[in-house]
This record gives C-alpha cells, sequence and structure tokens, in this order.
C-alpha cells in the first residue's frame, strides 16, 4: 500500500472566521448540522448495509498524522491546538480491497493562504478499484481549483467550491472511464477543515459522526473525564430506495426496482463514476453540511458502509472515546475500531475508518 507523507503544521493566527451553518447540494437548499436536524439524519444513520464488491488493493494518501496550528478567542469558540488524524483499513470477508483513503492534516501546503486547510475523505468503490483511486487523487485539487476559500472564510464560496469540485471530478472520471472501458464508481464522504469551520461533504452511503459533549464541568468548560458524548450524523445517505431520490430517479428516466435498487442493480443513488448508471438518475452532487468548532466537539469518525452496517453512531463514538482514554492516540483508536468491526462483530464488506480527534 502506497502513503505520501508529508510532515509539518501550519498556523492561521490571521484567519477570518464566521459561523457556519447549513447543507446544500447544487441547489444550496439549508439545512442546519446542530443535533436538532442530525436526528432526522440519525435515523437512517442506523440502517446497516452491506454492498457486494470485488476489487483489488486500497490505495491511501497521507501527509501524516501531523498537527495543524491555530490560536482562537472567544467564550464558546474551540481553542483548537492541534488536529490529530488517522485511518484504519481491513478487507474483511472481500478478496480484494476496494476502499482509498486520504489524511491530509496539512492540505493547504501547497495551496498557499492564510486561512488553515486540512481534508480527510473515504471513497468506497465498487465494480472495481479506479473510481476510488481517481476520486482520491484529483477531488481535493479539483476543489482548490474551483475555489476553496485559502485567506478569508467565506461560506457560500466553499461550498460552491465543493459541489463544483464534485463535478469536476466525475466529469473527468467518466472520460477517463470511457476512454478505458471500464465502469467503476465510488461512495464518498469528505472532510474540509477551514480555520475553525468544518465542511462535510458525501456522495452515497458512507458516513461522517461527530461526538459532541453534553455535560461540562458547571463553568462551561467540558470535562473530558466526565462528560458524555453524544454521536451526531453530519452526513445524509443516498440509496434509490429513498422517496426523495426515487422520485429525483424516476424524473431522470431510471426506476428503482422491487429489491431497492436503482435499475434493480445498484443500491446507491449518487456516486462517482458508474457511467452506465449517469443517464438514468445516478448523480455526483454531495449534501454539503457546515459548522463551526466549539469546546464541546471532540473528534469525527468517517467509516464506509461496512463500518456502519456493524456499529451504530452512538455505538461507535462511545467505543472511540473508550480507546482514546486508554490510548490518547488517534491511530492506536481507530485501529482498534475497525479490528472491532471486522474481527469480532464479522463486518463481511470492506471496512475503512477515518479518525479526526480536535485537541484544545
Amino acid at each position: 500500500m502506497a502513503h505520501q507523507k508529508r510532515e509539518g503544521s501550519s498556523t492561521d493566527d490571521d484567519c477570518a472566521s464566521k459561523r457556519l451553518k447549513g447543507s446544500d447540494t447544487a441547489s444550496e437548499t439549508g439545512c442546519n448540522v446542530e443535533a436538532s436536524v442530525s436526528q432526522e439524519i440519525d435515523a437512517e444513520a442506523t440502517r446497516t448495509c452491506q454492498r457486494e464488491s470485488e476489487v483489488p488493493s486500497n490505495k491511501c494518501v497521507s501527509d501524516g498524522k501531523s498537527a495543524v496550528d491555530s490560536n482562537v478567542s472567544g467564550e464558546q469558540k474551540m481553542v483548537l491546538t492541534a488536529v490529530e488524524a488517522d485511518a484504519a483499513e481491513d478487507k474483511g470477508c472481500r478478496h480484494t480491497m476496494e476502499d482509498a483513503w486520504v489524511v491530509l492534516p496539512n492540505a493547504g501546503v501547497e495551496y498557499p493562504g492564510s486561512l488553515r486547510c486540512a481534508h480527510f475523505a473515504i471513497f468506497d468503490g465498487h465494480g472495481g478499484r479506479l473510481a476510488a483511486d481517481y476520486a482520491q487523487k484529483h477531488l481535493h485539487q479539483n476543489v482548490i481549483a474551483a475555489g476553496l476559500p485559502r485567506e478569508l472564510m467565506d461560506v457560500k464560496a466553499a461550498k460552491k467550491a465543493i459541489i463544483e469540485g464534485f463535478r469536476r471530478t466525475d466529469e473527468s472520471l467518466l472520460q477517463e472511464s470511457t476512454k478505458g472501458n471500464w465502469q467503476d464508481g465510488a461512495t464518498a464522504v469528505c472532510v474540509w477543515i477551514l480555520g475553525q469551520m468544518v465542511v462535510v461533504a458525501n456522495a452515497g452511503d458512507a458516513k461522517a459522526v461527530l461526538a459532541r459533549s453534553i455535560s461540562t464541568d458547571g463553568e462551561g468548560v467540558v470535562d473530558e473525564t466526565k462528560s458524555q458524548l453524544k454521536a451526531i450524523v453530519l452526513t445524509r445517505e443516498h440509496k434509490a430506495i429513498f422517496p426523495q431520490e426515487r422520485s429525483r430517479i424516476q424524473k431522470a428516466g431510471g426506476s428503482v426496482g422491487s429489491n431497492g435498487r436503482l435499475q434493480g442493480r445498484i443500491e446507491v443513488s449518487r456516486a462517482f463514476g458508474d457511467r452506465q448508471f449517469k443517464k438514468v438518475g445516478l448523480i455526483s452532487t454531495p449534501d454539503v453540511h457546515s459548522f463551526e468548532l466549539t469546546k464541546k466537539d471532540h473528534f469525527i469518525i468517517l467509516g464506509c458502509d461496512g463500518l456502519w452496517g456493524v456499529f451504530g453512531p452512538s455505538d461507535a463514538v462511545e467505543f472511540v472515546q473508550n480507546q482514546l482514554k486508554e490510548t490518547s492516540s488517534a491511530s492506536l483508536a481507530v485501529r482498534r475500531l475497525v479490528k472491532e468491526a471486522v474481527r469480532e462483530r464479522r463486518c463481511k464488506d470492506n471496512c475503512t475508518a477515518v479518525l479526526i480527534v480536535f485537541k484544545h
């Protein structure tokens, strides 16, 4: 497995931050990511799904478990001193590994700007590994090129750049797949940390879950040894069987079979690639959610559908919290999470997780 390592940290002392709220697709419809709205998403998040896929070798991109430095003032704002992140994977019962992942705590190092930028992602391939590998290599570059803010935070510009970056990546991927005569696809869940803001984008059934404290020491300061963590699902699944997605597919000329699959064949309704389904309703347009970090936010778990098939969001948060109390290591915690999913809970699919821990 190939890793690209870049060590280092970046500061954003000059960053001007604004509060990020909402959810956007290409039409930029609003949806707050705070707990009240996430409860609706959480209902879908507990559903399990096992997708059948057969593809070789996993690829990953990482610049190491680098710290991302910043200084932010404000009573409720999180004083983020570092971000520690790592990924773990296991092919499960599959013969091959299809997932690709990205861990770039210093994602802005090649794109100068005063605004800190970190990027994390999982691409869950199906029908082959090529779409996952392609998205891993090109999505972040395309999002930057589409105008991801590098100086001052601009919520609308960030969301617009991410949506456009997904579009450009899928467009060029489809061209490559046509030339190479392959039909691989990949779902995606991605996080960008811009200054003190988190922007989450997903297409398909991979999920992101935030661990947020629900108790304090009485003075508004979170006591990590006493606090309970609530799991907040930050993503919305896209499956052909869901009414909104089914309606969109039918308007595009496609159909959803009695098995709940697009054209009777594919469970997800949004993904990169899958060119054979692009004319019948499958799209790559992501849902985009955003929020500002606070002192109550501890970590985010990204996982492919294999992980969430055996872990509920609250279950995963509790497991990771216990591991972090024991080891204080994101690397060990995420490896144990995946090991638990595959070896103890018998995940049959490829299983990949990225753990992003906020230090404050």
